[in-house]
């Protein structure tokens, strides 16, 4: 039985990792950029870039939430939505001719694009939160729910 724990409180905390980095890199990059003198820039699409880590990572997740039995519906949602608006973006930018700059970066098919990528972006941040209280869970179980 401790091997199991033991195992949950690794897949919990590597899982957890693999989502928050590609969340937090372009913040890092952002302050350091900023700190160094040049101007703020600040790349929102870079979570999206680094889709497959986030994808092992949710993976990793979605075994914690089985084995543990716990915030279950937290996972799943914010995977769900995360791919889905990942997917309709991408799949938008191409169709529209945005992707491959066909058509300018302007008008209603820009935002559409960039509002998917901004649900992207904060369904991301739910399953790294989702993370956070599974490993809490696995911690702390009597104080987490």
């Amino acid at each position: 039985m401790q091997k199991n724990i033991f195992l949950t409180k690794i897949l919990a905390i590597t899982g957890t990792v693999l989502i928050w980095i590609p969340i937090l890199l372009p913040i890092a990059f952002s302050v350091s950029r900023l700190i160094s003198g040049r101007r703020f820039v600040f790349d929102f699409l870079m979570p999206a870039e680094l889709f497959p880590a986030i994808l092992i990572g949710a993976g990793l997740l979605v075994w914690v939430a089985f084995r543990t039995r716990s915030h279950r519906k937290l996972v799943f949602w914010s995977l769900g939505i995360a791919v889905a608006s990942l997917v309709a973006g991408q799949l938008l930018a191409v169709v529209t001719g945005l992707a491959s700059g066909e058509r300018e970066a302007t008008g209603i098919w820009w935002f559409l694009v960039t509002a998917s990528i901004a649900i992207y972006n904060l369904a991301v941040i739910a399953l790294g939160i989702a993370g956070i209280a599974l490993f809490l869970k696995q911690y702390f179980p009597d104080k987490s729910t």
